[in-house]
């Protein structure tokens, strides 16, 4: 497993959308709506220890999915992004790869989450949005 920068929660602050950002100058590489944190501290409350997989598509397209952490099991060809609301998010090393130029932004709308995820039957899901970085992010990320 790769781990890219995880930021402490002492080194993040809020933007006015209430997205996450890290403080230390480098940009986070996944953050999350309040209304996303909301919904993960429910699920966490329900569940316990959470985390997160960005699917890569498939059965349920492109979103992130969410287990109890002793039922996903990481390896070596998933990349640690960070961690949203005590959650560790990862995403499979091929897509980030592919998608290491872009900040995601978890959010939650109403729908049916993934058929294996704990969002399934809540009548909310979660959903990956995304930026690109621009030049002086991604600097800040290479060093």
């Amino acid at each position: 497993m790769r781990i890219v920068s995880v930021p402490s929660p002492a080194k993040r602050r809020r933007d006015r959308e209430g997205v996450l950002e890290d403080t230390t100058g480098k940009p986070m590489r996944v953050t999350a709506t309040e209304a996303a944190l909301d919904f993960v501290a429910r699920l966490r409350a329900e569940h316990g220890d959470i985390l997160f997989h960005q699917s890569g598509g498939c059965c349920d397209g492109s979103a992130p999915m969410c287990y109890p952490r002793g039922d996903f099991l990481t390896g070596d060809n998933d990349v640690l992004l960070g961690e949203i609301g005590g959650a560790p998010f990862y995403i499979g090393a091929a897509q980030f790869d592919y998608w290491k130029h872009t900040q995601l932004i978890i959010d939650v709308v109403p729908g049916q989450g993934g058929m294996f995820s704990l969002d399934n039957g809540t009548g909310r899901r979660f959903l990956t949005r995304s930026r690109l970085f621009d030049d002086a992010e991604l600097a800040a990320l290479t060093t």
